[in-house]
């Protein structure tokens, strides 16, 4: 069976109200976190969280308005690199970095993984791919934090068949085996960003599931809050996204599975 492992790399804050309706104007901080699957063969990593590589890509012309609009707080020290060496884990260890969407948050760290294979979203590729200045901006994507050799080691989970899930994820029915042993099943998760993924984890204790950013704060999934419409400004569908939270919240109510989002608040973090 495998296991996951949470990492915060970095964090964001923005007002409360804009994760959740209702919540306020004080400031809420966003953890970015990364996830290690461990396994029975390989080490996979489930997006990268913040780098330093954050800050150079954002440095110059329109991608100075990101850390503007979404102010980052990154310690070097506490890298995703250094978090896994900590714990005996070179980058050259991991097989494949599995994104879950392209936002900067997300994929800051690829360039710390120079040999792990890439797997992501044709559709979510497609849909970056090309993008520089504003319009890159207005999708949270900084096209300076791509590795040079990214389209030659980047493969989509498009390419995988339609599997079968347990009944006991229910409402979701099909996935993808991106671990080839069944234990790491890709979903689609319509709605934050065009090619959105989720991942469902089987581990010892049973299911989890990934749901990157299909909820900024638990809250959202558990009592059913959208966040403020200004966020769709920079969300890719509204109707898609209300429809990924309401089976993510049927999810929660059954009870069997574990929920992690990339971006829940804990007060040890920030």
């Amino acid at each position: 069976m495998a296991s996951v492992t949470a990492f915060s790399v970095g964090h964001c804050t923005h007002p409360a109200c804009m994760a959740l309706k209702g919540a306020g104007l004080a400031s809420r901080c966003f953890p970015s976190r990364a996830y290690l699957i461990e396994t029975r063969d390989r080490l996979l990593l489930w997006d990268t969280g913040y780098s330093e590589h954050f800050f150079d890509a954002s440095r110059r012309g329109a991608y100075r308005l990101y850390p503007m609009v979404t102010p980052v707080h990154f310690d070097g020290a506490r890298s995703l690199r250094q978090q896994l060496r900590g714990r005996g884990i070179s980058p050259n260890d991991i097989h494949t970095l599995l994104l879950s969407h392209f936002h900067a948050d997300h994929i800051a760290g690829l360039r710390d993984f120079p040999r792990a294979c890439i797997l992501a979203s044709e559709q979510g590729w497609r849909g970056v791919r090309g993008l520089s200045g504003l319009a890159a901006v207005r999708q949270a994507f900084l096209p300076g934090l791509l590795p040079a050799d990214m389209e030659d080691r980047l493969s989509f989970v498009e390419a995988l068949p339609l599997q079968a899930l347990p009944a006991e994820l229910a409402p979701f029915s099909h996935g993808r085996d991106v671990s080839g042993s069944g234990e790491v099943f890709v979903v689609d998760l319509p709605g934050h960003a065009v090619g959105h993924l989720g991942a469902f984890v089987l581990g010892d204790s049973g299911w989890t599931l990934l749901a990157s950013d299909a909820a900024w704060a638990e809250e959202g999934y558990r009592e059913l809050r959208g966040p403020s419409e200004l966020s769709f400004l920079v969300q890719h569908n509204r109707r898609a996204y209300y429809g990924t939270l309401a089976r993510v919240h049927a999810l929660h109510r059954g009870g069997r599975v574990e929920i992690l989002l990339t971006h829940q608040e804990e007060d040890t973090e920030c």
